[in-house]
């Protein structure tokens, strides 16, 4: 009987384990459905209040004229156009702007993305078409297809770059070396300086903390994160986050935060850093520089983004 109850236990010991185990491992999901068809979307123009309803590769062929210069490679353009694509199927599926105007997309860039038809020329139609209908999926969802134009010569993460913190991005490739973001690249973007007025600097402080700081007479870099970029900037003697500053005091003046130094001269916040943008997820100089060596753009997607899939999506 002693044998009976030892063996008993030893089989709801292994059951528990093994029930444990895979409880711990991550539910896959199915890939998002094949579409039998493009689909055709709704689009809001925030400049004239009308909606008219558009070809998706139609829609994505001028976000990518906008997002980026219509005169790069082609290979570039097309690892934008898969980022375009992506990033209106996700929107699509929030239902981000379907809440504001009725519509899948807008012509906002802060609602959707750039739109400018205008731009287009035969090398962002053939970079459309030769990735016509492809998103990237990580675990079978559509991921947060971000990009900056350069990220400074090191990728960042979702939450260093952007404060993101509503949902996983663990197919974000972080922390990892990017030197094509800086080579043959503008001068202003390897090395820039801004000087930002102490009362500017002041009403972006009381705008994102509700203190105000007072007189600008101090300022210093609080919390850098994993690549360098400031995540915390101190003003004063109030703390604010660096992303939310930037967006605060002026995103074209202060061009990242990937700050390499912070003073205060003449009463005027003196920021100095390399980069331009968040840095999270693709670098638009760094695609840019890797189709020029020859790199596809399921390639260049590769490169920022991890453990995903490029799933066409139709025909």
């Amino acid at each position: 009987m002693k044998t009976l109850g030892r063996l008993f236990f030893i089989l709801i010991l292994v059951a528990a384990i093994t029930v444990v185990g895979c409880a711990r491992e991550p539910e896959r999901k199915p890939a998002p459905k094949s579409l039998k068809e493009e689909p055709t979307i709704s689009l809001y123009d925030n400049e004239t209040g009308q909606k008219k309803n558009i070809l998706m590769e139609e829609y994505v062929t001028a976000v990518v004229a906008a997002e980026m210069e219509p005169t790069w490679p082609v290979d570039a353009l097309a690892a934008q156009a898969i980022l375009a694509r992506t990033f209106t199927m996700e929107n699509i599926e929030s239902g981000r702007v379907k809440e504001l105007h009725g519509t899948d997309v807008s012509t906002s860039v802060e609602e959707s993305q750039a739109y400018d038809p205008s731009r287009i020329n035969e090398n962002v139609k053939k970079a459309v078409q030769k990735t016509r209908g492809q998103v990237i999926i990580y675990n079978g969802d559509y991921v947060k297809a971000w990009f900056s134009a350069s990220n400074g010569g090191k990728t960042a993460s979702a939450l260093e770059g952007l404060a993101y913190q509503k949902t996983q991005t663990p197919y974000i490739r972080a922390n990892i070396d990017d030197p094509m973001s800086l080579e043959n690249t503008l001068p202003e973007i390897k090395q820039w300086t801004a000087t930002i007025p102490g009362e500017k600097v002041r009403e972006a402080v009381k705008s994102i903390s509700g203190q105000d700081p007072g007189p600008l007479n101090s300022a210093a870099i609080a919390q850098k994160g994993p690549s360098g970029r400031t995540m915390k900037l101190s003003i004063n003697n109030t703390q604010v986050g660096g992303p939310a500053f930037r967006l605060a005091a002026g995103s074209t003046e202060i061009r990242s935060m990937f700050l390499t130094n912070v003073a205060v001269e003449g009463g005027n916040l003196v920021l100095t850093g390399k980069g331009y943008g968040h840095g999270v997820g693709m670098s638009q100089w760094g695609a840019r520089n890797m189709a020029l060596q020859g790199k596809s753009p399921q390639e260049i997607i590769k490169f920022y983004f991890k453990d995903i899939e490029i799933q066409k999506l139709y025909k």
